[in-house]
């Protein structure tokens, strides 16, 4: 591969960057030591801490524009971290928030190392510059590495960070989860099979007070009808519980894997050319295996949404439903030849699904064009974080 001349184009943006760290330096400086100062000798008022917390946010601010330059300038592969996320309105979790965010106190710390190493960086460059010209490339490829190094250290979030982040989103994912799931199971409770033994309580007391008045025939027939209307409604409470244990999580599921669990609700599917269920979980030594069950559920309540999807929004005639083992991945693939336009939009339930899956470390894409077909692929661990300890 060709080397870049020693005096191109990147050069002068490395040495350019290094001759306006004086200017930010000095802007970041007085930013943090004046809002952090003012902040800290203030924090036994009201609005110390307040002001803290907003000098913090503006060093974080600054730390943005770092990271630009780097990637501009040094071709650093760093991405913008999320934004500070108050878990409470108001000031008091704005001033929590930003108080709590280990990356806005590095960003100042880079705001206040950034005055001495703009005038080393600014002094050295422009010396080389004016007086060293032979040497310039070696000393702005010197001084960009520490430059560089200064900001990946201070102003990118880290990986530990970064997975504290996930795992409190992931958390929240899964608590809203539960919380929905236990508002359905009431909901059905309410509505299907606790009206149907409330209707079934009042038809027998009516049968019962029917039979101690039995004076012929026409009463008998008419106490039978009530015992047999309290019969069908036994029946059905009966079905609709069963219908909600499967919801939960369906006996064939834990009894004999996603095999079968899967090729049960495929023959549930209304596509008018069926589904085709192809499932291959086979170990190294090449016998069946089963992920946790957590990964089970998860993978059988997606295929179910999945093609519930299919059988009431997309017009498919056909659908497959493929299940294999990838290493320690359990890959998912679901098609249909339905009309597409299918997205994980906000508030959808593909978007559920999608943070369902992240919430274990998975995958979660969707390829739907306008006119199809659908392809969803779902990757998930075979063993979750929770098992592997």
């Amino acid at each position: 591969m060709e080397r870049p001349p020693l005096y191109g184009a990147r050069m002068w943006r490395q040495a350019g960057q290094l001759m306006a760290n004086l200017p930010l330096g000095i802007a970041g400086f007085v930013l943090s030591i004046t809002m952090l100062s003012v902040g800290l000798g203030t924090a036994v008022t009201v609005i110390g801490l307040p002001l803290l917390a907003l000098g913090l946010s503006g060093s974080r601010a600054m730390g943005r524009l770092g990271r630009q330059r780097a990637r501009n300038a040094y071709g650093s592969a760093i991405e913008e971290p999320e934004p500070v996320s108050p878990r409470r309105e108001g000031l008091v979790g704005y001033t929590t928030a930003h108080l709590t965010d280990l990356l806005a106190w590095r960003s100042a710390l880079y705001n206040v190392l950034m005055l001495p190493w703009g005038i080393i960086s600014f002094t050295l460059t422009l010396v080389s510059i004016v007086v060293l010209w032979p040497l310039l490339p070696w000393v702005v490829r010197a001084l960009a590495a520490i430059d560089r190094i200064l900001i990946e250290s201070l102003l990118f979030p880290g990986a530990l960070a970064e997975r504290v982040r996930e795992l409190e989103d992931d958390r929240g994912i899964v608590v809203d989860g539960a919380a929905a799931d236990l508002r359905r199971i009431e909901r059905d409770l309410h509505d299907g099979a606790q009206a149907r033994l409330v209707a079934l309580a009042m038809d027998l007391g009516m049968a019962k007070e029917r039979l101690r008045e039995v004076d012929g025939p026409e009463d008998v027939a008419a106490a039978t009808r009530m015992v047999d209307n309290a019969h069908g409604e036994v029946k059905l409470a009966l079905q609709e519980l069963r219908d909600l244990a499967r919801g939960i999580h369906p006996a064939v599921l834990t009894d004999r894997g996603l095999d079968a669990a899967l090729s049960s609700v495929a023959a549930r599917c209304t596509v008018p050319g069926g589904v085709r269920v192809s499932v291959d979980l086979l170990g190294p030594d090449g016998e069946p295996e089963r992920p946790d069950s957590a990964v089970e559920g998860i993978a059988y309540f997606t295929v179910s949404e999945l093609l519930t999807n299919v059988s009431k929004h997309s017009g498919a005639r056909s659908a497959s439903v493929e299940l294999w083992r990838s290493e320690d991945q359990l890959m998912v693939l679901v098609q249909d030849d339905g009309r597409g336009g299918a997205a994980p939009y906000p508030g959808s339930g593909l978007a559920g699904l999608a943070e369902r899956v992240r919430a274990v470390d998975g995958v979660f894409l969707v390829e739907s064009p306008e006119g199809g077909p659908t392809t969803v692929t779902v990757e998930l661990p075979w063993h979750t974080r929770t098992a592997r300890r």
